[in-house]
């Protein structure tokens, strides 16, 4: 027989589903970051976006550029978020200092996202996200959608591995403890970053990888004939005579920000990279 205790915790837990299931969903929901934005195109009804962050638009820096010039944007000030009349803002990081103090003044719900660092930490947001917006389903199917690209993209068995480096945005390369380095190794690279010296994100010098090339090296292409940072480094005579030991792929620019949906077109990219590189093939 129950106790009472146990009942009356049976009984909270009740009211607490009924309070969250007749809460309404969000019907003007704004985002100020651009990986918050791509979550929020998947799992939201398109009458439910407000605005999203004015970075989403940029081709060069956005997976979701053509989707993004659908919907209106903002650029994140206090003024012109409230203009919006939201009832919900999704933030994240240093942008939203502005507001966290003029949003709950008005009564505007601000829900805050950090930076993903695995897999699991993105699979999260997008949950949480889907279900801020009513749509708890859209989360969990985007979720296995990702599962099974990163499972469609792993190495076969006895498949060796290679050793790689990627450089991103202006030649930063990210270290250990980042997203884009479990999306590497889940794509049968090692991330090498590390043995540059770096533990997170930082610059790898031209001398590193004239002394210790790796034999990979992932770098972006923004578009024909727009030279991104590590064409330059590339087209030094110092590398020259490294091509026979490290091979260039591509890895387009813009699968480099961001997590969520962006997992299923980078961890892709990332298997056919390892593929080309390991068959000697060129794209």
């Amino acid at each position: 027989m129950a106790t009472w205790p146990a009942l009356f915790a049976g009984c909270l837990a009740v009211l607490a589903v009924g309070a969250a299931a007749a809460t309404p969903a969000p019907r003007r929901v704004v985002s100020l970051n651009p990986c918050l934005d791509g979550i929020l195109l998947e799992v939201a009804d398109p009458g439910q976006i407000a605005a999203l962050s004015h970075y989403s638009r940029d081709p060069a820096q956005s997976a979701i550029a053509v989707a993004a010039r659908r919907y209106p944007f903002t650029w994140g000030s206090a003024e012109d978020v409230v203009a919006l009349r939201p009832d919900l803002v999704l933030t994240s990081g240093m942008g939203a200092m502005a507001l966290t103090g003029v949003l709950p003044r008005l009564r505007i719900r601000q829900e805050s996202f950090t930076v993903p660092a695995t897999v699991e930490e993105s699979l999260a947001q997008i949950r949480r996200i889907a279900t801020l917006v009513g749509h708890p389903d859209r989360g969990k199917a985007l979720a296995m959608r990702i599962q099974a690209a990163l499972a469609a993209a792993a190495p076969r068995p006895g498949e060796p591995r290679l050793g790689a480096l990627i450089y991103e945005y202006h030649g930063l390369a990210s270290g250990p403890g980042t997203l884009v380095d479990a999306l590497m190794r889940q794509a049968g690279f090692d991330n090498l970053a590390a043995a540059y010296g770096l533990k997170r994100t930082g610059d790898v010098p031209l001398e590193m990888l004239v002394a210790h090339p790796p034999q990979v090296l992932l770098a972006g292409r923004l578009a024909p004939g727009e030279p991104v940072w590590a064409d330059r480094v590339l087209s030094h005579p110092a590398l020259a005579a490294l091509s026979p030991r490290m091979r260039r792929e591509t890895f387009p620019e813009t699968l480099m920000f961001c997590g969520g949906p962006s997992i299923i077109p980078a961890v892709a990219a990332l298997a056919r990279a390892r593929e080309d590189a390991r068959m000697g093939r060129s794209r």
